[in-house]
């Protein structure tokens, strides 16, 4: 099972970033803190001191077109935001 399904960058986590020092994460449902925090320190080897988690519920949408309104719904899924120790950051773009 992978736990960490890719990081989040928008403008509200990067702000966390710079003043708190979290770091936002997309993560499987299933997924606890404690193996959220082990996936997290085994991938950017860096220490983790908290992690807090969120389920988002996916949105309906509705457009209209020429064969009349489609409907569906975006998906559900469960974020982690990560507390990292003083010192340590984390890189996502060392990989490119």
């Amino acid at each position: 099972m992978e736990i960490i399904i890719k990081p989040i960058v928008t403008e509200k986590v990067t702000k966390l970033t710079d003043k708190l020092n979290r770091y936002a994460f997309k993560v499987n449902k299933d997924a606890n803190k404690l193996q959220i925090s082990q996936a997290v320190e085994k991938m950017y080897n860096v220490t983790v001191e908290a992690v807090n988690t969120l389920n988002h519920k996916g949105k309906n949408k509705s457009r209209f077109t020429k064969s009349g309104i489609v409907s569906g719904k975006t998906s559900d899924y469960k974020k982690a935001v990560v507390t990292l120790k003083e010192g340590d950051t984390i890189d996502y773009y060392s990989n490119i």
